[in-house]
């Protein structure tokens, strides 16, 4: 990288490790540089889960020239930029913010995203792809190198000690396979029943699932759409803090959900 770094930098370099264009015709994420500075220099990357006021607000206050975040403002459809949407954008170029935002790329990457870091932390046993979206396996399954109970799995991911959204401990005591999705992935829990893992761990786990995973004796661990997803943009920062020798923050804005 050169020792001024702008947006364009910015862009080439996530660019040369998070597979943007591979995902470009499933994912309905805008995925890549979403908004732009008037090009200042990049001073600081402020990293956070959700593109959201309060995000944009706590990367300003830490002195943020760009905010990477999983969830961006921009999703397929054409967006009319009138009320909250409106403000997000108006306190953006107020502040002179860029945001730059990578949703499944994010999530697939096999060392630095949500999945892989979801895996790691169970102590996941060469894993395998998992989780078909639109032809593509985004996700991972694997023998897990330790059986775990299902108590000792929601440990394993808590992210700061907090509780998972909900625990179904349909199967057995021990776990010796698991299969993540990390985030809202609620019906692959049937490719988990397909799969025969003995535990699927996502963000959040719909009604839908719930009869078939009891009647399959698959264990269940939702620990939280937010909670899953934090994962990948840290891995991101501690790339960029090494790799860039710039000044990076994680801003927890923690939803509960």
């Amino acid at each position: 990288m050169t020792s001024v770094i702008n947006t364009a930098a910015l862009d080439k370099f996530f660019r040369s490790f998070l597979d943007i264009e591979g995902f470009q015709a499933i994912d309905s994420s805008m995925n890549g540089l979403q908004v732009d500075n008037d090009g200042a220099e990049i001073r600081k990357i402020v990293f956070a889960v959700d593109a959201c006021l309060e995000s944009f607000k706590r990367c300003a206050a830490v002195g943020g020239s760009i905010l990477f975040v999983h969830h961006g403002l921009f999703w397929g459809a054409s967006q009319v930029i009138k009320g909250f949407y409106r403000e997000r954008l108006k306190f953006l170029f107020d502040n002179n913010i860029a945001l730059y935002a990578v949703h499944l790329p994010l999530d697939q990457h096999p060392v630095l995203g949500n999945n892989a870091a979801l895996a790691e932390l169970l102590g996941m046993e060469n894993p395998e792809p998992f989780g078909l979206f639109h032809g593509k396996k985004i996700s991972y399954k694997g023998a897990l190198k330790k059986p775990l109970t299902i108590d000792e799995a929601v440990k394993a991911i808590s992210c700061m000690n907090r509780p998972p959204l909900g625990v179904y401990p349909f199967g057995k005591k021990l776990n010796e396979s698991c299969a993540v999705i990390s985030g809202g992935a609620s019906m692959e829990a049937l490719q988990a029943l397909e799969e025969r893992v003995d535990l699927y761990v996502t963000g959040e786990i719909c009604h839908t699932v719930y009869h078939s995973a009891l009647e399959g004796a698959l264990n269940l661990l939702a620990g939280g759409h937010y909670s899953t997803e934090v994962w990948g943009v840290r891995k991101v920062m501690a790339k960029c803090a090494a790799e860039l020798n710039i000044d990076t923050e994680f801003v927890d804005i923690p939803t509960g959900l």
